[in-house]
């Protein structure tokens, strides 16, 4: 996992130990006149470090909003609001309508009705949620960007909130919104894997846990599944299966590398070449590597290997380190 993943996964723990010294930090500011500003400092370092350990918390976002208005930054709260926007998977330029509004006599009323509506805890929101807002909320899940791992983390959980709620076939058609721009989430993989396995979806199985032994060799989940597969075959109920053709693994990674995409630099350097010249598929991933789309390249070049293409392997290698 990387630094940057291990920040982002809630640590429940920390972000109450660094918004209790943000809250210290606040008393001690209103008590000390002559200290004001430094411990204003001291309390927004603490308050955003709680936000960066548990973004999860509605708590932490309070606290730091709570400090951004007694420093009178109005351009810091903004940016606080533009942030939970993004964890909530909307869109910032909504934020346009009230760039005129007074935030540090407004702002934190907006940061409650936001909670109020889109609240980041996944049981309190799935209980406030009719049939019609799950239809909603599907839709939106289609077409949002998950590239932001704090996102990805929030609805994964609503998700997962709503297979408790017996919806599986909605997690199941949800899910892989979320694993395309998350393929290294190897937990929810197997959790997808095995409700495909419960259902008697024996192909679907097999490609999730497939993913899983590429991204983790050495937990073995496909060879397990495969063994499971053979033991069931020797019962007189249980139909002759093999795994998936090559067509169908193509398929699916495809599917997933364009669930992935997003904007890309490839275009935009395929338009520098001459009209005759086209990028090479090998060329596409490392344009792709090196914007740091891992995604798209990861699940392009598990297609190209699924056809043949031996030279992606070292591909699939090297971006299954990067995204680790």
């Amino acid at each position: 996992m990387s630094t940057t993943d291990l920040l982002q996964h809630p640590r429940r723990n920390l972000g109450i130990r660094y918004r209790t010294q943000a809250t210290r930090f606040m008393k001690l500011a209103k008590k000390d006149v002559e200290r004001k500003h430094e411990n204003l400092e001291w309390a927004e370092h603490n308050a955003r470090q709680s936000i960066l350990y548990d973004f999860t918390d509605q708590e932490n976002w309070r606290c730091l909003a709570k400090v951004k208005v007694e420093r009178i930054d109005k351009d810091g709260l903004e940016s606080l609001l533009m942030d939970l926007f993004q964890v909530l998977g909307r869109d910032p330029d909504l934020l346009v309508q009230i760039k005129e509004a007074d935030l540090i006599e407004s702002g934190q009323e907006l940061l409650e009705a936001i909670f109020l509506n889109d609240p980041l805890d996944a049981d309190v929101w799935f209980e406030e949620m009719s049939d019609d807002e799950i239809t909603t909320f599907a839709s939106r899940c289609r077409t949002l960007n998950f590239t932001d791992q704090r996102a990805n983390i929030i609805f994964g959980r609503r998700i997962e909130r709503l297979l408790k709620a017996g919806k599986e076939d909605l997690f199941i058609s949800l899910v892989p919104h979320l694993l395309a721009h998350r393929p290294q989430n190897h937990e929810l993989w197997l959790q997808l894997g095995r409700l495909h396995e419960r259902r008697k979806e024996i192909a679907q199985s097999w490609l999730c846990y497939d993913h899983v032994q590429v991204l983790l060799p050495h937990t073995l989940e496909r060879d397990r599944f495969l063994s499971r597969m053979k033991g069931k075959m020797d019962g007189d109920d249980f139909k002759p299966w093999s795994a998936p053709t090559i067509s169908d693994r193509k398929s699916f990674l495809e599917k997933m590398q364009k669930l992935a995409r997003i904007p890309s630099a490839i275009d935009a350097k395929n338009e520098l070449h001459s009209p005759d010249k086209v990028l090479s598929d090998e060329e596409k991933i490392a344009i792709l590597v090196e914007d740091e789309k891992y995604s798209e390249a990861f699940f392009m070049a598990r297609s190209l290997a699924a056809n043949g293409e031996q030279w992606a392997l070292e591909w699939i290698e090297k971006i299954r380190e990067l995204i680790a």
